[in-house]
């Protein structure tokens, strides 16, 4: 048979085989996790055997340890004798131990001994669902946890509109020098997720993770939501309440790599560096200093399957974004590739056992929740990314565009903008083979060493000069610019768009974690929400633009059209013009030059209005765009065209009366 891939993309059809390879191993891997249940959904239910539950008459814990020789349980229960408590060797190299009556109480502190060659060490449970961290000792401690039934008042939820999705780190969330909790971000930022039009949160630093520097991207506890920001209970009742405005939320997962971490981590559990991870050398991340699944154990993809589901399930997430994509889908993790022909994602660099497994995950992922939306965080290109898996794809709904804010950083660091080249940008923006989450700038952008497109803009005028009495050429054009980039972004760079938490309006300085390096200080790992509300101040201008920006693209849907009409392109001139979901978008990025009279090719020989641009006093400027009525007719030329007023860095977006 061919697959829909091939004919879809008869670009790929001399790597038929490849293609025809890729799904037999998915068919081949499936049935053999399905030998004993019906459906993946089935299978996926690791969490509900391992790890502690409560039963009438006490409690049962198991664990997976198969090269263990022996395992305990340890904790305040038996006053900390690492000996005292041996459990039970059962069946598929798991161990079991029953604690009868109140011998373990929620919250009761516990470790797992593991015995390996007449050494012992101390882990917490693989199954963890709460793992607390003693910051002045640093050390780590499993408390036992099971989750009970939450009032969920989210039944009738559901979002299916194209994500604008709200970024966020709830730790750094408050703007006090601290780290913020689970409620105080549901009660105090879901509040101006909304407000600004944003449908979808996206929650980074979730999964439990020893350094809070990482961003959240070295799990150590794959089942326990991070205890920095509070209890499971206070992270249900945020995305509860993200339910009742409106807004879906996503999970940042991270299954490409784990912490290396013993203790406080899955590695080494069973005394083996095999036992979830491949061995030796080829289970170490060369850049990261991380380890590597291996995905073709059943016992690892029960684990990790397992985990989507309970994320799914118990926390009613509506999604995930998968990070490090890339670097799973290739031996050499992408490093250094440039992914410049179609070969170079069929070969004997592609790792097809995690290519098998990302199937797998979109396939469970839609059993649970039929609405769930999956996000790849994947730079390569994969063909087939974005692909329903029965036609030959992976499975993901969309895949994160990271080459728009690689080009956007830098063109600011190494171009005046009056050298840009329209041309070029708008090919980038473009030229993509799946549906895309387009964004300007990433959350790393935003971390102490680097600078947000705003801070690298303005730099330390944004100290000095963000008064709305002030006016300077910095500011001028960093504001300007701001604008332009984020609309010409969204509205031509992908299916969904993406920003970071503060950055809309252009948030100052960068994030610091708290670290030795500091002082273990928190003053910049925060976010300074006064500056928005102070009255006095510009940020509130390019908050107003972000707030128009978002309302109007979902309003009008021009997500949903897959592709921007380029309409016009000017080099010399600096302008481009496209439409999108019935709407034109025009821009004049000529550091200096107004244009009056400029014709605009449009497709609808119909007068325009003017719903939004840049220069209006509401997003600090110059209010020099008349909000009048467009007519296409031109006398004397063939075809539709728009005579605009188009002053120098401003953009502006019409849309035809009867639209």
């Amino acid at each position: 048979m061919m697959y829909r891939i091939l004919k879809k993309h008869p670009e790929l059809r001399p790597y038929e085989a490849d293609i025809k390879l890729r799904m037999e191993r998915y068919s081949r891997k499936k049935k053999q996790l399905l030998q004993s249940c019906g459906s993946l959904k089935e299978f996926a239910n690791a969490h509900k055997y391992y790890g502690f539950h409560r039963l009438p008459e006490g409690w049962v814990y198991r664990e997976w340890a198969p090269a263990a020789d022996r395992l305990y349980l340890t904790g305040d229960f038996n006053g900390w004798n690492w000996t005292a408590t041996p459990m039970t060797r059962i069946d598929r190299g798991g161990w079991e131990l029953f604690l009868p009556g109140d011998t373990l109480q929620k919250g009761s502190r516990v470790m797992t001994i593991v015995e390996k060659d007449g050494n012992l060490t101390q882990h917490i449970p693989l199954y963890a669902r709460r793992a607390t961290q003693d910051w002045k000792t640093q050390s780590w401690c499993c408390e036992v946890w099971e989750d009970e039934p939450y009032p969920w008042t989210d039944a009738e939820f559901s979002g299916d509109e194209p994500p604008y999705i709200y970024e966020v780190h709830i730790g750094m969330s408050s703007e006090e020098e601290k780290i913020s909790t689970y409620r105080e971000f549901a009660d105090n930022i879901l509040p101006h997720i909304a407000e600004l039009g944003y449908n979808t949160v996206q929650l980074m630093a979730v999964m439990e993770h020893p350094y809070y520097g990482s961003f959240g991207y070295q799990v150590s506890n794959f089942y326990a939501p991070t205890s920095r920001f509070g209890y499971p209970e206070e992270l249900k009742y945020l995305v509860n309440k993200a339910h009742g405005m409106g807004l879906r939320v996503f999970l940042d997962v991270v299954h490409s790599h784990a912490v290396g971490n013993t203790l406080e981590g899955i590695n080494l559990f069973d005394g083996t560096d095999y036992q979830f991870f491949h061995q030796g050398e080829e289970g170490n991340h060369p850049a990261w200093g991380t380890k590597l699944f291996d995905y073709d154990k059943p016992e690892v993809l029960h684990f990790l399957l397992s985990n989507l589901k309970y994320w799914l399930e118990e926390y009613h997430f509506d999604g995930f974004r998968f990070d490090g994509v890339t670097s799973m889908l290739y031996h050499n993790h992408g490093l250094g590739e440039s992914f410049s022909n179609l070969g170079m994602y069929f070969s004997m660099n592609t790792d097809v056992e995690a290519v098998t497994y990302l199937q797998l995950a979109n396939e469970l992922i839609r059993e649970v929740s039929p609405h769930a939306v999956t996000v790849a965080e994947d730079m390569s290109g994969m063909p087939g990314m974005c692909e329903k898996i029965r036609d030959g794809g992976i499975g993901f709904d969309y895949r994160l565009g990271m080459g728009l804010p690689d080009l956007w950083i830098k063109l600011i660091k190494e171009q005046r903008d009056e050298d840009w080249n329209l041309g070029a940008i708008w090919y980038e923006l473009t030229n993509r083979n799946a549906p895309t989450i387009a964004y300007v700038e990433s959350h790393d952008q935003a971390l102490v060493g680097d600078k947000t497109v705003m801070f690298r803009l303005a730099d330390a005028a944004m100290y000095t000069e963000m008064r709305k009495d002030c006016h300077t050429p910095v500011i001028d054009r960093a504001m300007a610019l701001h604008k332009l980039i984020r609309l010409l972004t969204l509205g031509a760079g992908g299916n969904g768009y993406l920003a970071f938490m503060g950055n809309e309006f252009g948030h100052p300085e960068w994030i610091d974690f708290p670290r030795p390096g500091n002082g273990n200080s928190f003053k910049y790992c925060k976010r300074q929400w006064s500056l928005l509300y102070n009255d006095e101040l510009k940020y509130q201008y390019l908050y107003n633009f972000d707030f128009d920006m978002i309302h109007t693209a979902a309003y009008y849907r021009i997500l949903e059209e897959d592709y921007p009409e380029l309409k016009w392109i000017h080099e010399d001139d600096k302008i481009i013009a496209f439409e999108r979901g019935g709407l034109v978008f025009v821009f004049n990025f000529s550091p200096d030059r107004d244009y009056r009279d400029y014709a605009i090719p449009v497709s609808r020989g119909e007068d325009h209005e003017i719903l939004f641009t840049s220069d209006d006093y509401r997003y600090g400027g110059a209010g020099r765009i008349r909000r009048e009525t467009v007519s296409a007719f031109v006398p004397g030329m063939k075809g539709n065209y728009l005579k605009l007023y188009l002053p120098a860095r401003t953009c502006m977006i019409l849309k035809p009366k009867s639209k």
